[in-house]
């Protein structure tokens, strides 16, 4: 084993060793961090930290918990926990599992914790944590020490020399972070705090049951598989109300819930506290269930729809929902509509929404419950429409037309201001009608785990953006990285939050 390798240790393994130096008379210094590409900048930081004591701690955040977006970090933690170790300067190194220094604080308890001259001022601390480690080292006796010396950034590093982004991409970034700086992107967002947002649609029970193939079956053609275990995600209209509710000051949510089988006291555990939950019920029903059958890698085998025959909202509880909404609407600046075609919304609900909405942005999504006959021509007025290439080329019968003309196209015949198109791999582009301009933003992620969910990220962005009054190009940006961070997350398990978009965008524009 080489030496460097030696000095790395559990955390547990590193509390016994602080505590054996710190009954020795030493001083202990903790330096915590991602390290992804260690430079001058790390080391003359790491380098100074050593100065203020005896012994140099150094950990980092495990792979799983870097909260810097799709990509990062660049390096794993066992290799990044060995550049650190193979420094002189360094004692003893440790991965932590958790996304802040709390607890290698805890563990090690040092005299003096170290960080970087960037978080002297802990207002520009995007997360907060500067605020609960600095009272965390005072609690345990000891203090914070900031170091001030030449200043590098890995992520602009990574992004520049490291091939973490296509040239197309790093030009579109470069263009961007010309118009808008990160301060001011963020400055931006943060006036959607002042929004109060209606989020209308289905609600969807979205289950994964994970499984480990066994191949085909010997007694006939189907696939057998070994199951290992479930997970539920509040899906549908309540996964983009979580969304908004990272940003926005206020969100209701209104949906229809099936009587016999609710699910009502699972989503209200896993609502975002801010989202106000209005919910109707209908009679001998149940809440649409789609049940997916994936691998350990989460490719799907199989989907099951549990959901009743007749999907449609009797007349009396439709003409309910829509007495709630002419009284209601007029209290909502934005109202967002993700139309999953699954029977909730009725044509009677969309005259009162054309008619009392101040914003109204509306996605009409295509999937095997409603193919082939769910489109945005349902709707005959929206402020913002949102789909995606096929639900574009459904909606104008027409496969070989560019996007560019085809969203132009659904703008015309839905009166939509704004007609975006998220396209995959080719990125998203935003169409406005009233300049006739194109925005065009690229890919932004450089690492997919699981697509679903990440159009109702992008919507939801897009239409608090819009809804807003922010800029067209800054809204396309936001919202397409708003995406890019959804596609690293497992379905519906955890919403975008303004923390997780804010850091990202840091990210990209640095």
């Amino acid at each position: 084993m080489s030496p460097s390798f030696k000095k790395i240790h559990d955390l547990d393994e590193l509390e016994i060793k602080s505590k054996k130096h710190n009954e020795e008379g030493k001083r202990i210094v903790l330096c915590h961090g991602t390290f992804d590409l260690i430079h001058t900048g790390h080391i003359r930081h790491l380098q100074e930290a050593k100065k203020q004591g005896d012994l140099l701690f150094a950990t980092i955040t495990a792979d799983r918990f870097v909260n810097k977006g799709p990509g990062r970090p660049v390096f794993s933690e066992v290799l990044r926990a060995e550049n650190l170790s193979a420094l002189s300067c360094v004692d003893f190194v440790g991965i932590v599992n958790s996304a802040t220094a709390e607890q290698p604080i805890t563990k090690i308890k040092p005299h003096i914790y170290v960080k970087g001259n960037e978080y002297k001022n802990a207002s520009d601390d995007l997360t907060g944590n500067i605020t609960k480690e600095k009272m965390l080292v005072e609690k345990f006796g000891g203090e914070i020490y900031f170091t001030n010396d030449i200043t590098f950034s890995s992520t602009n590093l990574l992004n520049e020399h490291f091939g973490v982004f296509s040239e197309e991409t790093r030009n579109y970034l470069s263009k961007i972070g010309e118009k808008h700086t990160i301060k001011q992107v963020i400055d931006s967002l943060d006036t959607l705090k002042n929004l109060n947002v209606l989020v209308l649609g289905d609600t969807i029970i979205d289950e994964y049951h994970y499984t480990v193939p066994l191949g085909q079956s010997a007694k006939g053609h189907h696939l057998a598989v070994k199951y290992q275990s479930t997970e539920q995600f509040a899906g549908g209209v309540l996964a983009v109300a979580s969304h908004i509710a990272g940003f926005a000051g206020n969100v209701t949510v209104l949906t229809a819930l099936g009587e016999d089988d609710s699910f009502q006291t699972f989503i209200r555990t896993k609502l975002h506290e801010k989202v106000k939950p209005v919910f109707f019920f209908k009679k001998n029903s149940r809440t649409l269930v789609k049940r997916r059958f994936v691998d350990m890698d989460l490719i799907k085998l199989f989907e099951v729809y549990m959901a009743d025959e007749d999907e449609l909202l009797p007349p009396e509880l439709d003409e309910k929902v829509c007495s709630w909404l002419d009284s209601e609407l007029s209290k909502f600046d934005v109202v967002i509509i993700p139309d999953f075609g699954h029977g909730f919304i009725s044509d009677k609900m969309i005259q009162v929404l054309e008619k009392k909405s101040k914003y109204m942005a509306v996605n009409t999504q295509v999937n095997s419950g409603n193919r082939g006959y769910h489109a945005i021509s349902r709707y005959s007025r929206a402020d913002l429409v949102s789909l995606n290439e096929p639900e574009l080329r459904l909606a104008t019968h027409n496969r070989y037309e560019s996007v560019e003309t085809l969203a132009e196209k659904v703008s015309n015949n839905v009166n939509a201001k704004h007609v975006t198109i998220t396209r995959g791999t080719n990125g998203a582009i935003m169409f406005c009608r009233d300049n006739k301009k194109t925005h065009r933003a690229p890919v932004l992620s450089t690492k997919v785990i699981d697509r679903i969910g990440a159009g109702d990220a992008f919507l939801s962005l897009a239409g608090i953006g819009l809804g807003a009054g922010l800029p067209e190009d800054l809204t396309t940006f936001v919202a397409s990285a708003a995406a890019a961070i959804d596609v690293q997350i497992v379905c519906n398990r955890n919403p975008i939050t303004s923390v997780d978009l804010y850091k990202y965008i840091t990210t990209l524009l640095k």
